[in-house]
């Protein structure tokens, strides 16, 4: 199974250079990715098979597959007909169509995608891969992104079933934690499970598998869907996506069909996603569109098979998967053909295709009568099977019964009718010019055609051999509850199911006869769940307006306001309600804690009242500094020296930034003292306090940091263990954090550089004024203004620079055993940098690193991520830590840990934001505020400096 899935992988990544290099041909190489999967699958039909790789076993994400009787069916088709489709686009495409090698990437990469769906046994894997093919149906259904219908019908899509895809997610969620395990397997052997949070979650599981499978009311953006390109109408919504529904439902069947709410949802949607859409069916007169309704109404039929949770039901649910494959496959297919040979889908211009191209109509006539349920094709035997098994079926009321049989038997009816109504209008002689006469018709090659003729041929001979193919698709029914009555078979001899299949016959035909009384329109409003669609988004427009324009006026204080009394009432309400605990505090362990404590109260206060800029920088980096002592007076040596370093870069920050404003805050920007600002900013120290004093307060067992110091050092090879959890134990939410960072450093760039968001900071050979001969204590130290020239400062910082960097490098590698790590080294090399600058200005920081931040940002993610992804290779769970121990002559004993790589990126990251931000709010203003490097500076050189 791995090797399938991995071999889809590389095929969707190479796909577009093998477009690039073979043209359209390509697709025929990317065909046999497909159908060497599909050999995969024919040798291990009848066995079970089972792939666990631990991922993350503590919260159930791990890479759980199995491959049993289910997944081998819908595998089969899914990389059969898979091959087969990509075979047909290598002429259905010109070599000189856009974006076609992404197509084909995410053509493969759906193939994949679908697979790894079918073949999963955790629930949450199932999500994922459920969700990768809701984002690449998106890209598939948007290919010709130009057209406004294509991406209306994208975005539909997604929205439609990315919003089933959440509601799947937390029923997966509760059910999960309901059963104990989130594994289908254990499901299944268990049995169902009851209670009020296991019917939420089937109805919520049935909102994404019906969403997936268009069933009404959620059925609409499958019609709009059909301004895809033909053979992604072909794969996607025909024999893959709009399966994944009515595999969950298949899947999830034997253990809910017996839950209160798994019938009366699942049979009523299905009857009338029949009936609803066989009608439209009957209206419609784009060709691509009555297949699309008649695929809804399809649909709707296998979910009812599947879904009533027979043995018998379950079987013909099986074959009818297999036979809607085929014929709908094929004619998606027959449709882009008449479309690319006669310029149109219109069956109102079509005319005299079937005397043209008798070898396509014959195609489609074969498909269409497996459609239609005609003997001997597959799509009867599975239609007479079903009709069997729903009045075999036991675990119904007469009542219930009897109005599913008739419901399903009006369905099969349309289903006649449209189908007749196909072949007449794509390939019927009508009273209007033919256009196979005309001149517009441009007859197929033979392997256009070919793969419709596969699955068309393939139908006749499915049902013919229809004994062997119960043998094949017998196993998935057997683990039902229940007694099973029949088996597939091209003839049961005269019974009810074969009169009612008469009938529907009949009838049928006699809907196609009398198509004159049905309104047909070239341009259908898809019925009124469309139209609600537009509305609901319309009026979720307006609300988000509304609320838009309350909340966020462009008032930074209002804006603020706005999040801190959230802050205060939700936690607020929700403590209250809760259970109540006894609260102790000790207001201090010393007076010394008191004494800082004072000052940076006094501190805080005085910022709110200072109108110098700089000087309220300074006292709030007070409070700051206070908090770093606290740490260090508590045994928090790392917490200190991180805090220490922190603040003293965002006071530099702040520095920087100041420089662009008036030292004094204005007279009419002042303001008085504001009661009701004074009370919001009492209320959320209060209350963040208060939640503090809880959350400790809650502590029921014993505290877990007893346990860290020793599991640092036995998993994590660490004796500090601040350093160990930040890269090893929670390195998860570090690779976060520092994601973040880069993000920051992108968006800080992108403000100060319209052109180019990273690059170097300039060097002194850069400036005009540079003067090669001229020796000082800094490269560039000579080319700052002469008034705010330091010589002082540039001697310190010569000299103390070295050992700065020193510290840094000390601190990154004794960060595991000793206060300090990647982020401490970092910041400390960031500081030796903000002095360089200071110092020697813009040009100075070029010369202390020549380096693009961009590129330091992106090596140490990449170093970070790259440590995650080696372990999973090695077969560790990602992130995992391994020691290496040497003993060398002169170093003597090393110790090594793998996490100290992804410390390193942390300490790139860190760097290169800090350069970021030093040439972007630094050099950047510097050069905008016009007080760096002039003609002044510059002439009295020989003044300063020695030669």
């Amino acid at each position: 199974m791995l090797v399938v899935l991995l071999a889809h992988a590389i095929a969707a990544l190479a796909a577009p250079l093998v477009v690039r290099a073979l043209g359209r041909n390509g697709f025929y190489v990317l065909a046999l990715v497909s159908l060497g999967g599909l050999g995969w699958v024919i040798a291990n039909w009848g066995s079970t098979q089972q792939v666990r790789i631990e991922w993350a076993p503590t919260i159930e994400m791990n890479i759980d597959l199995r491959f049993d009787s289910l997944a081998a069916i819908m595998s089969a088709l899914i990389l059969g007909i898979g091959a087969l489709i990509l075979g047909y686009c290598a002429r259905y495409f010109e070599d000189d169509e856009p974006r076609l090698g992404a197509f084909a990437a995410e053509l493969v990469g759906f193939a994949g995608a679908m697979f790894g769906l079918v073949s999963s046994d955790n629930m949450l894997l199932l999500y994922i891969f459920w969700e990768t093919t809701t984002v690449l149906s998106f890209l598939l259904v948007g290919h010709n992104g130009e057209r406004a219908a294509s991406r209306r019908a994208a975005i539909q899509a997604l929205l439609v079933t990315g919003a089933g895809g959440l509601a799947m997610l937390v029923g997966i969620v509760i059910l999960g934690q309901t059963s104990g395990s989130f594994l289908l397997s254990d499901l299944l052997a268990r049995g169902a499970p009851d209670g009020v949070a296991v019917n939420v979650a089937v109805v919520l599981l049935l909102i994404g598998a019906l969403s997936k499978s268009a069933i009404v009311p959620l059925h609409f953006w499958l019609p709009g869907a059909m301004a895809a390109p033909t053979p992604v109408s072909a794969y996607l919504h025909a024999a893959a996506m709009v399966k994944a529904g009515v595999y969950l439902v298949a899947r999830l069947a034997p253990v809910f069909a017996t839950n209160p709410l798994w019938h009366p949802i699942v049979l009523p949607l299905g009857v009338v996603s029949m009936l609803l859409a066989g009608l439209r069916s009957l209206q419609v007169t784009d060709l691509k569109l009555v297949l699309a309704f008649g695929t809804v109404s399809q649909l709707g039929f296998l979910i009812v098979l599947v879904g009533l949770g027979t043995p018998d039901a379950a079987l013909a649910g099986a074959a009818l998967i297999v036979a809607h494959a085929m014929f709908k496959a094929c004619l998606f297919m027959v449709v882009g053909v008449i479309d690319h040979g006669a310029g149109t889908r219109d069956l109102r211009r079509l005319s005299g295709l079937g005397r043209r191209a008798p070898g396509l109509c014959g195609v489609a006539i074969l498909a269409a009568l497996s459609m239609a349920g005609i003997p001997p094709m597959i799509g009867f035997v599975s239609k007479e099977s079903a009709f069997g098994a729903i009045l075999d079926a036991d675990n119904l009321t007469r009542p219930a019964g009897v109005a599913l049989i008739v419901g399903v038997v009006l369905g099969s009816m349309l289903t006649v009718g449209y189908s007749i109504r196909f072949v007449w209008g794509a390939f019927g002689d009508k009273n209007i010019p033919a256009v196979a006469e005309s001149g517009h018709w441009h007859a197929p090659g033979a392997l256009f055609i070919a793969a419709p003729a596969v699955l068309a041929a393939s139908s006749v001979a499915a049902g013919l051999a229809a004994p062997w193919l119960d043998g094949l698709l017998g196993p998935y029914a057997k683990p039902l509850p229940g007694i099973p009555h029949s088996q597939l078979s091209l003839w049961h001899g005269f019974n009810g199911p074969l009169a009612l299949t008469m009938l529907v016959i009949a009838v049928g035909i006699t809907l196609f006869l009398a198509r004159g009384r049905v309104v047909e329109s070239a341009h259908p409003r898809l019925g009124n769940a469309d139209r609600a669609y537009d509305a609901t988004l319309r009026a979720m427009d307006r609300v988000s307006l509304r609320m838009t324009g309350a909340v966020q006026r462009g008032s930074l204080p209002l804006s603020q306001a706005t999040i801190l009394v959230t802050l205060i009432i939700l936690p607020t309400v929700l403590l209250a309600m809760g259970t109540r605990t006894g609260v102790a505090l000790r207001l201090w362990d010393s007076p010394l804690q008191a004494a800082i404590g004072a000052i940076m109260v006094t501190m805080a206060l005085s910022a709110t009242m200072m109108r110098n800029r700089l000087s309220s920088v300074l006292v709030v980096g007070v409070t700051g500094y206070g908090c770093g002592v606290i740490f260090a007076l508590h045994g928090a040596p790392d917490l200190a020296l991180t805090q220490f370093l922190v603040e003293t870069l965002t006071l530099v920050t702040f520095v920087l930034v100041l420089r662009a404003f008036p030292a004094e805050i204005e007279e009419s920007r002042t303001t008085a003292f504001k009661l009701r600002r004074a009370i919001l900013a009492a209320a959320v120290g209060a209350t963040v306090t208060v939640l503090a004093a809880f959350a400790v307060a809650a502590r029921s067992t014993e505290p877990i940091w007893h346990l860290i110091p020793a599991a640092a050092y036995e998993f994590g090879g660490g004796k500090n263990a601040v350093n160990v959890i930040l890269v090893d134990i929670r390195a998860w939410d570090t690779l976060g954090e520092i994601s973040v960072l880069v993000v920051a450093a992108t968006g800080v760039a992108s403000l100060v550089f319209r052109s180019r968001r990273f690059g170097s900071a300039p060097r002194a050979v850069d400036s005009p004024h540079y003067d090669p001969e001229l020796v000082t204590w800094l490269p560039a130290g000579r080319l700052v203004a002469r008034r705010e020239r330091s010589m002082v400062l540039q001697i310190t910082t010569r000299l103390v620079f070295p050992t700065i960097m020193v510290l840094s490098v000390y601190f990154f590698f004794a960060g595991h055993n000793a206060p300090g790590g990647g982020f401490a080294g970092g910041l400390t090399a960031g500081l030796a940098l903000t002095l360089r600058y200071l110092a020697g200005g813009r040009y100075e920081l070029g010369e202390a690193l020549p380096v693009d931040a961009g590129h330091l940002l992106g090596a140490g993610l990449t170093l970070a991520a790259g440590t995650a992804a080696s372990s999973l290779l090695l077969g560790a769970p990602p992130l995992s830590s391994a020691i290496l121990e040497v003993t060398l002559p002169v170093l003597g004993h090393i110790k090594l840990v793998t996490a100290t790589f992804f410390d390193l990126g942390v300490y790139l990251i860190v760097v290169g934001l800090v350069l970021d931000v030093l040439r972007s709010l630094g050099a950047r203003l510097d050069s905008e505020l016009g007080s760096t490097t002039s003609e002044s500076g510059t002439a009295d050189a020989p003044n300063g400096g020695f030669r």
